[in-house]
């Protein structure tokens, strides 16, 4: 899927660049631009400002080599990624990097457990959406669709069939020639996961609202509070929940969206459909890995509520659901999260 941006904001606990003094440490915030097309907060408590920079540069640095192997749309020097891999498409089969056949390899077990319902091999749909949405956005006054039959021919090329990992020689290979990879979908959070691992505890990540803690934000363990968003009022919260360490991953239907003849059309496209999804208006996930929430949150989005919690009973995940009409919907334990 196209990406989602800032689904969840970072409340309360990240009001100042620094606050509350604790046990000689304080509280400092750092923001990234350049990190997949999004903002980039890194939250949490040191000594010194110096000491916090040096730990929040070293996660910048760590998600910007994801950035860079996971883009579809821009080559850098002397790397392999995924557009190197789409502009290859029944050419040959490249060699990657091996943090991009896991990627892969994850993202065809979100495929099967999902049932289709995560599939980063849409990206020949997912394009046309792409090109419609710049095209509206651009001159609003010609708004208009996808051509439906494009779409469908589209949707020929999509499937795991065309998708050949080899995990010895690290090589990824499409072999359609009109197949594309889009890791949309699950790109910011398995990236915010794999960086996370290796944090030092007390922070709070935020990569375009995919937020994990990598612990709570003192010795006392005081919990990090996060917002999420009202889609209908982005300056506004539906809940704040109180996270110590995991990840909060929100869908929503009001980000990168475009208006066709009165009628939004957002970028959550149903691979059964070629359409934007419409059961929900957003679905919350709150999970341990912040790449599984990522895609549980597409997944959930796109189906019924109790398909949703299926899968959410298989991956140790809570969710909130909100409906067209502002109902709230919640998942066994989640409301012992909130906060407000």
């Amino acid at each position: 899927m196209l990406r989602r941006i800032f689904p969840i904001l970072l409340a309360l606990s990240l009001c100042g660049c620094a606050v509350a003094q604790e046990s000689e440490q304080t509280q400092y915030q750092a923001t990234f631009l350049t990190l997949f097309d999004t903002v980039t907060t890194i939250a949490g408590r040191d000594s010194s400002e110096e000491a916090f920079q040096e730990k929040a540069q070293a996660i910048h640095d760590g998600l910007l080599e994801y950035h860079q192997l996971f883009d579809i749309y821009n080559e850098y020097d002397g790397i392999n990624n995924l557009k190197t891999i789409n502009d290859q498409a029944g050419v040959a089969p490249v060699v990657v990097d091996e943090r991009i056949v896991e990627l892969l390899s994850a993202c065809e077990k979100f495929y099967q457990d999902t049932n289709g319902k995560v599939d980063v091999t849409m990206g020949s749909v997912l394009y046309l959406w792409h090109q419609a949405r710049t095209r509206s956005l651009d001159d609003p006054a010609n708004a208009s669709l996808p051509d439906e039959d494009a779409l469908k021919v589209a949707s020929l090329h999509t499937g795991f069939s065309s998708l050949v990992i080899d995990k010895d020689a690290s090589t990824v290979y499409l072999t359609d020639p009109d197949a594309r990879l889009d890791v949309g979908a699950v790109a910011k959070g398995w990236a915010t996961e794999q960086v996370a691992k290796n944090a030092p505890s007390g922070l709070l990540i935020s990569v375009g609202g995919n937020v994990r803690a990598t612990g709570p934000k003192d010795a006392s363990g005081t919990p990090w509070v996060v917002g999420v968003t009202d889609p209908d009022s982005q300056n506004d919260f539906l809940h704040t929940l109180y996270v110590t360490n995991g990840s909060v991953v929100t869908s929503g239907d009001y980000q990168r969206y475009f208006v066709v003849d009165g009628t939004a059309y957002h970028h959550i496209i149903d691979p059964e459909t070629l359409y934007p999804a419409a059961y929900w208006r957003s679905v919350t996930i709150v999970c341990p890995d912040s790449g599984i929430a990522d895609a549980l949150s597409t997944a959930l989005f796109l189906l019924p509520q109790e398909e949703g919690q299926a899968l959410l009973d298989q991956f140790d995940a809570k969710a909130m659901w909100v409906d067209a009409q502002g109902n709230f919907y919640y998942s066994p334990g989640f409301q012992d999260l909130i906060r407000t």
